[in-house]
């Protein structure tokens, strides 16, 4: 009868799967675990040397003072106000519009050229260098306005955050099953509301994860700001007006003589590295949080 098993035929499979392997595959089974292991080791020094650099450079640095005065004062409250308002700034701009434009790749109308086209324009922006952004926004915003500005780097982080957003909604949304949309559809909810009730609140830890990637690159950027809020030594007089930032700050004060100046560079990039790495933290939990449920 076909699909049938001979007792012995059985017994001989369970017999073959329950014998050690032959000692030249356990030897070449350690042998590719050391050379991963060592691979990874390897890769880990000079992200770990950098990190003891910063730590043992800056550490004594840290006082509650700097984080309250401006640079100027040998402080740097101004550069993490300033980071953060435009870091805000980008995020305002890039979260609503990726987040609806990732929602169109993924539900509406996959197949059309423009959805391609969008898809298309959306990963090469992943891979442009921060720079080329940084004189995009100057053509656009800088030079319009005359002056630099906040909002004129929050604008550019706004553009490097945006194919983040949309590409990791995109993928958030399309690992929902269909099972929840036909369920949602036989209920006589309507594709907008499948779409918008249940389609992406399923999604939201994933779209929260991009974000939050999308919030620490930008966090990170330099380049873009050199050409759109360059720099300032004092507290900014507003959105319209130069402002500070933690890698501008480090990218201008690191040949400087002065000594507190250098001082202030290695403590900065602390800070910096801390509120990147917290950003990090926070999306691997959420992550985390998502394989749980």
């Amino acid at each position: 009868m076909s699909g049938y098993i001979e007792p012995e035929t059985d017994e001989s499979i369970t017999r073959e799967l329950c014998s050690p392997l032959p000692k030249e595959r356990v030897i070449f089974t350690y042998l590719m675990n050391a050379i991963a292991f060592g691979l990874t080791g390897l890769a880990l020094i000079p992200l770990l040397s950098i990190l003891w650099e910063i730590l043992v450079r800056g550490i004594s640095g840290i006082k509650s003072e700097i984080f309250v005065k401006a640079v100027i004062d040998n402080g740097f409250g101004n550069a993490i106000l300033g980071t953060i308002i435009m870091v805000c700034i980008g995020a305002l701009l890039s979260i609503p519009t990726g987040i609806m434009t990732g929602i169109f790749l993924a539900e509406f109308d996959q197949t059309n050229p423009i959805t391609n086209f969008v898809r298309f324009i959306s990963n090469i922006l992943t891979g442009v260098p921060s720079i080329v952004v940084g004189i995009f926004a100057y053509g656009i915003i800088v030079l319009a306005t005359k002056g630099f500005s906040a909002i004129a780097g929050g604008f550019a982080l706004a553009v490097i955050m945006l194919p983040i957003i949309i590409l990791t909604t995109e993928e958030s949304l399309k690992l929902v099953s269909t099972s929840q949309r036909l369920a949602s559809a036989a209920l006589g909810g309507t594709r907008f509301q499948t779409t918008f009730r249940i389609v992406l609140t399923t999604a939201i830890p994933g779209i929260t994860t991009g974000i939050l990637l999308a919030v620490a690159r930008a966090a990170g950027e330099t380049a873009p700001l050199i050409f759109t809020a360059l720099f300032s030594l004092d507290w900014s007089e507003g959105l319209l007006s130069p402002t500070a930032s933690l890698p501008v700050l480090i990218f201008n004060l690191y040949n400087d003589p002065d000594p507190e100046k250098g001082q202030l560079v290695w403590t900065t990039s602390i800070v910096l590295l801390g509120l990147i790495v917290f950003v990090s933290i926070v999306s691997r939990l959420v992550i985390n949080q998502r394989r749980i449920k």
